[in-house]
């Protein structure tokens, strides 16, 4: 029961972090101290009228918040967050990435998605500084993500395509098309760093990381499973970090139920063993960037 009870406490935080509440601005909306706030964030008090204020104040439903069926998240942030409590203590992660997993891009690969995200900006200049803010609360948290998974060394299972690939050299690190010539083929150039880096990680199999691609046709959808000792949760979701990100738009979702697991975990399988790895995939990489221009 205490496992439950955190789970609840790690979607409030989500949720939360995603409307840029602070722990005292929520415990204060709803009459309760800071420190039972935190205890509620913890797993360690749970109280229903409570949790009801609360999913009031948020925004979210009461089954959601207590993981009843299916988490609905609108916000980067809280999505975000909510991965990065899933991949705490988490032996084995399965996803299906467009184009390439957060997690397998290069330390420069954060600064480079910061300038996609503001140059895709498209709302008005009084907006812009809101924008930028957001921006900064999901790389904030991108960075934990990154920062964390070392000190886990979970096994990460990641298939990608080949169709994605070649749309990420093509478009280069933009967050739109009306760039220079010059801004273009940078970024294209950065593109192929991360593609190339990307070829060694096949050649060199690192451990705890198995990769493998799919020519042609493969899901286009964003989808990652998690097994823990204890459950097993799905993910899916809109926001994209490669060429052309989106924070914005989109609805993610979060499941444990068994009928979601099982087809979500099969198909990642059924990718798996029809994936070139290891040198077959490194030469099919090459392939791609031997025929992507600058």
């Amino acid at each position: 029961m205490s496992e439950q009870w955190q789970e609840i406490g790690n979607r409030l935080r989500a949720y939360r972090l995603g409307k840029n509440f602070t722990a005292s601005d929520m415990a204060e909306k709803i009459g309760v101290s800071r420190a039972a706030l935190y205890r509620l964030e913890k797993g360690e008090l749970v109280k229903i009228e409570t949790l009801e204020k609360l999913a009031e104040l948020l925004e979210v439903s009461l089954p959601s918040l207590m993981g009843v069926g299916v988490e609905y998240y609108n916000n980067a942030v809280a999505f975000f967050e909510r991965m990065r409590q899933l991949e705490e203590n988490v032996l084995q992660v399965l996803g299906n990435f467009t184009p390439i997993s957060f997690l397998l891009l290069s330390d420069d690969y954060i600064d480079h998605l910061r300038t996609m995200l503001l140059e895709s900006n498209g709302t008005a200049n009084e907006d812009r500084a809101w924008f930028a803010d957001y921006v900064e609360r999901v790389l904030s948290v991108l960075k934990e993500r990154r920062g964390s998974t070392p000190k886990r060394n979970p096994t990460v299972v990641s298939v990608i395509n080949t169709q994605t690939i070649e749309r990420f050299l093509r478009s280069g690190l933009i967050g739109r098309y009306d760039l220079s010539a010059a801004v273009m083929r940078k970024r294209r150039a950065l593109a192929r760093r991360e593609v190339e880096r990307l070829v060694e990680i096949f050649r060199k199999q690192p451990i705890g990381v198995q990769i493998g691609v799919v020519e042609n046709f493969a899901a286009e959808q964003t989808f990652q499973v998690f097994e823990k000792s204890d459950a097993t949760f799905v993910t899916m979701s809109p926001y994209r970090l490669g060429d052309h990100p989106n924070i914005s738009a989109g609805i993610a979702m979060v499941t444990s139920a068994p009928e979601a697991v099982r087809m979500f975990k099969d198909s990642i399988v059924e990718q798996w063993d029809r994936a070139q790895k290891g040198e077959a995939g490194a030469r099919s990489l090459e392939a791609l960037l031997a025929r992507t221009p600058l």
